[in-house]
């Protein structure tokens, strides 16, 4: 199995209305794909950090084995959701990929 976590931070010029609807629309986006792209196993947003936290958004998935998150990283429907829901109002992201 294959773990995928990224960490993003959002644009600062969001306003806090803004930021809520990008927040729901990412987790929405994102958990949308489970079921619809073979090897992905589990995935999950988390978009209420603590207040110690740097990030606003993280992502937790699960894959069958590499070639899965691979194809899974091309796949159309996850594509249209970073390109609609995440990439436009992000300015950081950080990824760790690792087999357990």
């Amino acid at each position: 199995m294959v773990k995928h976590i990224i960490l993003w931070q959002l644009q600062e010029n969001l306003s806090a209305e803004e930021k809520l609807n990008v927040l729901q629309g990412i987790k929405e986006g994102l958990e949308s794909l489970k079921g619809k792209i073979t090897g992905l196993l589990d995935i999950h947003v988390q978009i209420t950090p603590l207040s110690s936290s740097n990030a606003d958004v993280l992502l937790d998935s699960s894959f069958e084995d590499e070639a899965a998150l691979q194809e899974y990283a091309i796949h159309p429907e996850h594509v249209k959701v970073a390109n609609e829901k995440v990439r436009p109002f992000t300015k950081v992201r950080m990824c760790m990929d690792y087999k357990i």
